[in-house]
């Protein structure tokens, strides 16, 4: 088996540049044509071995397919449409060229089903396996989500489902944990969890409902991504804005399975605090809001309402639960873990 060490820096690119459009093989840097009237916008993750990914988990598909997926989903989250993006990898001299071959694979299987070249990149040697991914895409000025701009009255939007990549997680760390689920309902969480799907899907539907909405000096969406879980998507949009929330726990979208395979505190736990579902969390104008609804079906739902104040709330209108403040410390945090 062929290692990295093997063929060295350009080997590895000879190998990888199969997966970049000819017309941009060979110069220091990849040239994007941004659309008249349009904004650039840029976003970066870091992954790293054994952190957001291990060979426990996630196959080098997997791995690739879910580093693409979340710089897509950043894109979304900011109402842009993507344009490309450039791959950095840290790479161990003994790691199999085969590994990396098969990171980008699933990276194009990610990308091209939102037309999205892999445009450049570089290659360095590292202790640790690392792909440090930026993406670009564009939004026009007046139409860049935001978090900032949440208004007091707002309905909340949720995307999805939320607690599955995490349950996915789970189970392929725990596999006894199995045992009370069919083979369909673990392959759907682990698919949640290997596969997700960046919401890139929502953008046309939300531009077609603003169309008939009043024109105003206010865009009237604010939002983000909820891949650092769902309860730390809503805190820092309240944040970010200075308004609070009150949400109602019964009308968060979780998987069905959930029902009957983990008690109501541990359901409420992987939905709001798993992370990684790479949904939307959107506040909007509720005449907006329920369109959006009514358009996207079964995959949203109206969950609660920014308010004045500054704490985000949760209750439930059956009181099997005390309402909670929500708290971004019980997140995933970097360097607290």
């Amino acid at each position: 088996m062929t290692k990295v060490k093997d063929i060295g820096e350009q080997g590895i690119l000879e190998k990888l540049q199969r997966f970049c459009p000819l017309e941009m093989i060979g110069d220091d840097a990849a040239i994007l044509a941004i659309a008249p009237e349009q904004s650039l916008v840029v976003t970066t993750d870091v992954l790293v071995d054994g952190v957001h990914f291990s060979n426990v988990t996630t196959s080098p598909e997997d791995a690739g397919w879910r580093a693409a997926s979340a710089n897509l989903s950043d894109l979304a989250a900011m109402g842009a449409s993507p344009l490309g993006i450039t791959i950095g990898l840290g790479l161990p001299g003994e790691l199999m060229v085969s590994w990396v071959e098969r990171l980008y694979q699933g990276m194009t299987e990610c990308l091209q089903k939102y037309n999205t070249p892999i445009v450049g990149g570089d290659i360095v040697r590292s202790p640790v396996t690392t792909v440090a991914i930026t993406a670009f895409g564009q939004v026009h000025p007046q139409r860049t989500i935001r978090r900032s701009t949440a208004q007091v009255g707002d309905a909340i939007i949720v995307t999805g489902v939320h607690g599955a990549s995490h349950a996915g997680l789970q189970l392929l760390l725990h596999p006894q944990l199995r045992q009370n689920l069919t083979d369909a309902e673990q392959n759907t969480l682990i698919k949640a969890h290997q596969r997700p799907q960046p919401r890139l899907d929502v953008l046309p539907l939300l531009w077609q409902i603003l169309e008939s909405y009043p024109p105003s000096s206010h865009f009237p969406i604010a939002g983000m991504d909820s891949s650092d879980g769902l309860a730390d998507a809503i805190l820092q949009i309240c944040r970010s804005s200075g308004v609070g929330a009150v949400l109602e726990s019964k009308q968060i979208p979780l998987p069905a399975t959930f029902n009957h395979w983990l008690t109501p505190e541990q359901a409420l736990e992987y939905t709001l605090y798993g992370g990684e579902d790479f949904e939307l969390v959107l506040c909007l104008p509720e005449v907006l809001a329920n369109t959006l609804v009514s358009k996207l079906g079964d995959s949203s739902a109206i969950v609660g309402t920014i308010t004045t104040g500054s704490q985000v709330i949760l209750c439930d209108e059956h009181k099997k639960f005390p309402d909670q403040v929500l708290s971004l410390s019980r997140g995933f945090q970097h360097f607290t873990q």
